[in-house]
């Protein structure tokens, strides 16, 4: 007598960066009949490999990844598009009897593949207007209106952070609402399984200081200024990603690249902090630990989670 095997649902491997999240999700890939939908919104960017830890073709056990590589350097990043694609991806997957397996750490792309969540769209004219005066008077300045208007939109986007801030006002502009109004519940458009990654915050630290180490050590330097010479510090988006910022950075003089390769052990350390941070807020996420003294187990655990039916 042989059991059915288990109908497949969208599986979301999350949690922050240098966790483990990419192994698992290639091991789960492969033991449930799989492919890998890539959730890391600077993986989207061809060219973008060391500075984002993509897995080499031969590091994915033959397992299919997508939405790799589908944006140059210049294309300004978008949620809604990413998830139109994540959606098509996923829904053509779950058609063909094919597991599902969404892996990455950038919070809002995940919640925008699984979640019922719908973006506002844009208006030129507001979002000029905004970024003229983001120019003139700082980054600051119009962080304490959007703090004055949406408190927890305050709290949330740092002060440094100028184009998110000018999506924020833009947002509230154009629905009359908070920002924070149209960012998702915890409401599935899928039968998902979010499985985190946990890591103690001293050893995730560790790891991540060699992480930034290997990159240097792999190319790093040379790869941002191939990527500068096709247009990476116009890019909007690309150019503040971790580690390709603070280079960019060292070219123009403006600090040492050892400088810089500190600068991104620091930053990478912080936003470990807002990743583990956005997924705790989920209760829908089953945490399992990817500490070294578990990385044995951990595999098997996921697998044991995803076969049984889970509770949220």
């Amino acid at each position: 007598m042989t059991s059915t095997p288990p109908t497949p649902r969208v599986i979301a491997v999350v949690g922050p960066t240098a966790a483990g999240k990419s192994d698992l999700g290639v091991f789960l890939a492969e033991r449930l009949g799989g492919e890998v939908v890539n959730a890391d919104s600077m993986q989207l960017y061809r060219g973008m490999d060391i500075g984002t830890a993509k897995l080499a073709s031969g590091e994915r056990g033959g397992v299919p990844h997508h939405l790799l590589d589908i944006w140059d350097v210049t294309v300004t990043a978008s949620v809604a598009e990413y998830q139109r694609l994540a959606r098509e991806r996923i829904d053509a997957l779950l058609a063909a009897g094919r597991w599902p397996v969404l892996v990455g750490g950038s919070g809002l792309y995940v919640r925008g593949a699984v979640d019922n969540l719908e973006f506002p769209g844009t208006d030129p004219g507001i979002r000029a207007r905004l970024e003229e005066e983001l120019a003139l008077r700082g980054s600051g300045a119009l962080h304490a209106r959007l703090a004055a208007a949406d408190p927890a939109a305050g709290r949330a986007i740092l002060p440094s952070n100028g184009r998110r801030i000018v999506r924020a006002l833009e947002v509230i502009e154009i629905t009359g609402r908070p920002f924070t109004a149209n960012l998702p519940g915890h409401d599935s458009v899928y039968d998902t399984v979010q499985i985190g990654v946990d890591v103690a915050r001293p050893e995730l630290a560790e790891r991540i200081a060699h992480r930034v180490d290997r990159m240097w050590d792999a190319g790093l330097v040379e790869e941002v200024r191939a990527l500068e010479a096709r247009g990476l510090r116009e890019g909007r988006t690309a150019s503040r990603a971790l580690g390709y910022q603070q280079v960019l950075a060292a070219l123009a003089g403006e600090c040492t690249l050892e400088e810089a390769r500190a600068e991104t052990v620091r930053a990478t350390k912080r936003f470990a902090r807002r990743q583990d941070s956005w997924f705790r807020r989920d209760p829908r996420v089953h945490w399992l630990s990817g500490g070294v003294a578990d990385r044995t187990e951990l595999p098997q655990l996921a697998l044991s989670l995803v076969e049984r039916p889970v509770t949220a």
